[in-house]
């Protein structure tokens, strides 16, 4: 479900025309609407109503301030990879307390960070980082709470760049070692086993795997518990996949019965981290189309959005709907949308049946809720755009375009 309705012939976020916005803040430009961002993440924490839960939203999907703020004043959680991530939950009002960190490779100074924030929980990866936490703890006179992110060996039938459970990922450590290190820790003083943690991947389109990797997760909780360690978290990640195009995803009803089934008999708080599931249908990238340019075997549009500011249909192939600002009736004809990044990969849309833009024309290419913004680069020395979050009638600008200047703020010539 999103709120961008065409009215009157012209795309509009909730109430506000996306030509006005094309026109007053310029383009390339994020739009954003509250509404679906605030639809969603109720239609996610009520699936759990009744099971002890603690949502964290994932915060790499798009970590501008205004959304961190929105989910923390509804009452969300959050699960950050970076000191960074953690610095601007912190900065937006969100609560280190119910914030899980992640990520394969925290530094010392992370570590320090997070401790010092008082984070919920670190997720860890390896054996290594974990006698690190120990090390960070003890200087500082606290016990981490951690959980072992479990590599159950699932696949997770996603995109191959953005499956994380099979025993030939980065992430996590294999059963049998995890529990090794449950044992461990018992010897390290700067330590407190809290949880039991994994994550299969992102833009999950079945449940089959999911349950499959929780209930060997789930088991390992048991035996953890079992033998005295005190758990109180059980943290099954994120992932679930939203619709770009002809997907058909299971919904977060589905996902929380999976989840339930497989974690009944455990009297933990699961710990769930959704991302693109809340943000992704609640954005577009509002473009200009610059030219029409005739090829040898099919027809370029080239638009002033390139891969720098939307960079998954380069990176994964990953595939938007692309769409008028203003209605238009007409032939349609196969082109290509394309960046004018000086790459043969910036082309935001391949192989489509569009009736032809006009030069100067609005599109919007949906879904670029997650993992746009939080993607984007200055490639070829191109400002990120702006970004717009529209509530009912009123809209505001909640980062502005970088300029030039940005570019080269903190360089130096070395003169």
């Amino acid at each position: 479900m999103d709120h961008f309705h065409y009215r009157r012939g012209m795309l509009h976020a909730e109430g506000v025309s996306l030509a006005t916005l094309g026109t007053e803040v310029g383009t390339p430009t994020y739009v954003y609407a509250e509404a679906t961002l605030r639809r969603h993440w109720e239609v996610v924490s009520h699936a759990f109503a009744g099971r002890p839960t603690l949502v964290c939203y994932s915060v790499k999907a798009n970590s501008n301030l205004a959304l961190l703020s929105r989910f923390a004043e509804w009452g969300a959680g959050f699960d950050v990879v970076s000191g960074g991530e953690l610095a601007r939950v912190e900065r937006a009002g969100g609560q280190p307390r119910r914030t899980v960190f992640a990520g394969v490779g925290k530094t010392k100074r992370e570590l320090q960070q997070a401790l010092g924030s008082g984070v919920l929980l670190f997720n860890v990866e390896s054996a290594e980082e974990l006698e690190l936490l120990d090390q960070v703890a003890r200087a500082a006179g606290v016990r981490a709470p951690f959980a072992i992110r479990v590599n159950p060996d699932v696949d997770a039938r996603t995109h191959r760049s953005i499956s994380t459970g099979l025993k030939t990922s980065k992430f996590g450590v294999p059963l049998a070692e995890a529990r090794a290190l449950y044992q461990r820790s018992r010897q390290l003083r700067g330590l407190l086993a809290k949880g039991v943690d994994c994550h299969i991947g992102s833009q999950l389109t079945r449940v089959g795997p999911l349950a499959q990797a929780v209930r060997r997760v789930a088991a390992l909780y048991r035996q953890l518990a079992a033998e005295g360690h005190p758990l109180g978290l059980l943290d099954v990640g994120g992932g679930l996949g939203i619709r770009y195009r002809s997907e058909a995803p299971p919904g977060p009803e589905a996902w929380a019965k999976v989840l339930r089934a497989a974690t009944a008999d455990i009297a933990a708080t699961l710990v769930v981290e959704p991302g693109r599931v809340l943000v992704g249908n609640a954005g577009v990238l509002l473009t200009r189309v610059l030219y029409r340019k005739p090829g040898h075997a099919r027809r370029f549009v080239v638009v002033d959005a390139g891969m720098n500011d939307l960079l998954r249909p380069a990176l994964y192939g990953a595939e938007h709907e692309v769409v008028s600002v203003r209605q238009r009736r007409g032939r349609r004809v196969l082109l290509d949308v394309v960046g004018p990044v000086c790459e043969s990969t910036d082309t935001l849309a391949a192989g489509r049946h569009l009736v032809l833009p006009l030069q100067g024309e609005l599109l919007a290419i949906r879904t670029a809720g997650a993992y746009g913004m939080s993607m984007a680069s200055n490639y070829n020395g191109r400002p990120r755009p702006a970004e717009v979050l529209v509530s009912g009638r009123r809209w505001q600008v909640v980062r502005t375009r970088e300029t030039l200047r940005d570019l080269w703020r903190g360089e130096s010539t070395g003169r």
